[in-house]
């Protein structure tokens, strides 16, 4: 899949695409609002407003004294209320919303590279997917029903109400970080019957005992299933793609105070500890070299570039960002469902359409409305959120935004469509912009056409 694979270069975000691609994401759902409940009482009492009189004076502020104990009681009841009544279906909706807008605060370009945190933003990732995916079995458990004109018993109440308390295989957001800080202690714990001034082999040697022996981490080497691209599953099952083993790895090196880089080589990313001599890390006394240990198998595969790297290679490779590792994960994640929702259209490219296309009339019916491939709807619009929130780290990518703009017609998105794709067309090369403007001409054409069927007319307008 094109567009996909390009590099991850820095650039500055403008407004306008951080704020289409988050308005999208909260379009593509259930509209649900949050209830705002005022909490001022206009009966309660005044102080400015007491009664001279003792008497009177007195009673009043006993009532005070009753409101405040009253009110100071009330928060938790009407929190456990508000989880009872509120529906499932709503909470998973700002659960995602919420998750979204925390993923672009926490990448955002006004927060320094080293002020990131890699394993937060994948969660916000992984917790925005899972609620989407809850939502869904919701509408597919709603469906059932109806079909089989059967009583279903509602839901059970949620016992979380906010994105922070939402569970991801078991623990929040927090309890998977605190998993993170208890890997490295497990690390230090290896450490402390070696000598206090261990060297920086000796740390990697521990931490690959750490992770690869006593916790049992694994690389898939094609990574097909939705769990190994996730980081909570990652750490809950120990199976996981490279990127994310990698990602596990830099975190755990940061809380034990040793600076992890990487970089893209091929079609495989590398890390390695920064340090002045990287030659120790390819040096090989017994078994493989401790680089081979850290990186996988790739860097022993002969058809791999990384079997040819050297120490002296390494100085000259390019490091990569933690943005550039965010895209790095959330591009394999859209090649990842793009190929599970074409699974029945075998061959099936993105810029498929746009192949032997001159002509906005030419061959409508062909390419659009019912004759559009199907595509399973969940793994599309996955596809769709993981490349709406690249675009907000690469707001410039043409390639990345045309793809995204393909994807948003074979849901059949239409003027979602033709926004990305017209935008496309400003940042993409000349010959490019050719290919895509009767493409987007066709995509207003489609767009008529489905605003007709609506008012009731059929598919082909004759003249009388």
């Amino acid at each position: 899949m094109s567009g996909l694979l390009s590099s991850f270069s820095t650039v500055s975000a403008t407004a306008e695409p951080v704020s289409m691609a988050c308005s999208r994401t909260c379009a593509a759902h259930s509209d649900y609002r949050a209830l705002r409940c005022d909490c001022r009482r206009p009966g309660c009492w005044d102080a400015k407003k007491v009664i001279e009189w003792n008497g009177m004076k007195r009673k009043k502020c006993v009532f005070a004294q009753h409101a405040q104990i009253s009110a100071s009681a009330c928060p938790l009841s009407s929190n456990q209320e508000k989880k009872k009544n509120t529906p499932c279906s709503k909470i998973y909706q700002e659960v995602l919303e919420a998750a979204r807008e925390k993923f672009t605060q926490e990448i955002s370009f006004l927060s320094k590279d080293k002020d990131i945190s890699l394993a937060k933003i994948l969660l916000y990732v992984a917790a925005e997917d899972e609620a989407f995916m809850a939502i869904n079995r919701q509408v597919d458990s709603q469906s059932l029903s109806n079909e089989r004109r059967s009583m279903m018993s509602p839901p059970d109440p949620l016992e979380w109400d906010r994105l922070e308390e939402m569970p991801l295989a078991g623990k929040n957001i927090s309890q998977w970080m605190s998993e993170l800080d208890l890997i490295a202690k497990e690390v230090e714990a290896e450490l402390i019957p070696r000598d206090i001034g261990c060297h920086l082999a000796e740390v990697l040697e521990a931490v690959n005992l750490v992770l690869f022996r006593v916790r049992g981490f694994k690389r898939a080497s094609i990574p097909i299933d939705p769990k190994c691209s996730y980081l909570h599953s990652v750490l809950s099952f120990q199976n996981g793609s490279a990127i994310l083993v990698s990602i596990i790895y830099i975190e755990v090196c940061r809380r034990l105070g040793l600076d992890i880089v990487g970089s893209r080589v091929g079609e495989d990313f590398l890390i390695w500890p920064r340090m002045v001599n990287p030659e120790e890390l390819f040096k090989v006394t017994s078994g493989p070299s401790l680089f081979a240990v850290v990186n996988g198998s790739c860097v022993e595969n002969p058809k791999s570039r990384a079997s040819e790297l050297t120490g002296t290679a390494l100085l000259g490779l390019d490091i990569a960002s933690k943005r550039d590792i965010v895209g790095i994960a959330l591009a394999n994640l859209i090649r990842l469902y793009w190929k599970r929702a074409s699974r029945l259209a075998h061959g099936l490219m993105l810029t498929s359409p746009l192949r032997n296309f001159s002509s906005p009339f030419e061959n409508l019916s062909k390419h659009g409305g019912s004759n559009t491939p199907l595509l399973r709807p969940r793994d599309l619009r996955l596809a769709i959120m993981a490349s709406e929130r690249l675009l907000i780290l690469q707001p410039h990518d043409w390639a990345l935004r045309r793809d995204l703009g393909m994807m948003l017609y074979f849901n059949r998105e239409y003027v979602e469509a033709v926004q990305e794709l017209s935008i496309c067309m400003v940042f993409a090369p000349e010959e490019e912009s050719e290919i895509l403007e009767p493409f987007v001409e066709k995509l207003h054409l489609l767009r008529l056409e489905s605003t007709w069927k609506s008012f009731g007319y059929s598919d082909q307008l004759t003249i009388p």
